[in-house]
């Protein structure tokens, strides 16, 4: 499936647009993680534990994305984005989302 944050695919043609498709995650760094990151984050710097977490999250979320649109029969994804709101302490949601499309 082809995926892209623009709104064409040079060199194919969209024949129908077939709505918003999403994958969505709520995930917290876990007590481990949480408990290095914050030691980590008083000096300041990459908390790798952190990224890990979120580089999962992300993840996870596009291939509920990609999931959504293959259960709608598309074959490409236009205008993909991502989005991450703080659900509660120590929880975000992760949010992939675009336009489900068929092209030839």
């Amino acid at each position: 499936m082809i995926v892209t944050t623009g709104n064409e695919i040079e060199g194919k043609h969209i024949v129908e647009y077939l709505g918003v498709v999403r994958g969505i995650v709520v995930r917290a760094t876990g007590i481990g993680r949480g408990f290095i990151g914050g030691l980590k984050s008083i000096a300041g710097g990459n908390i790798e534990e952190f990224s890990v977490v979120c580089e999962e999250a992300r993840m996870e979320a596009f291939n509920r994305m990609v999931r959504h649109a293959h259960e709608i029969q598309a074959n490409a994804v236009i205008g993909m984005r991502y989005d991450a709101t703080e659900f509660s302490q120590g929880a975000t949601e992760v949010l992939a989302y675009g336009t489900a499309v068929r092209i030839t």
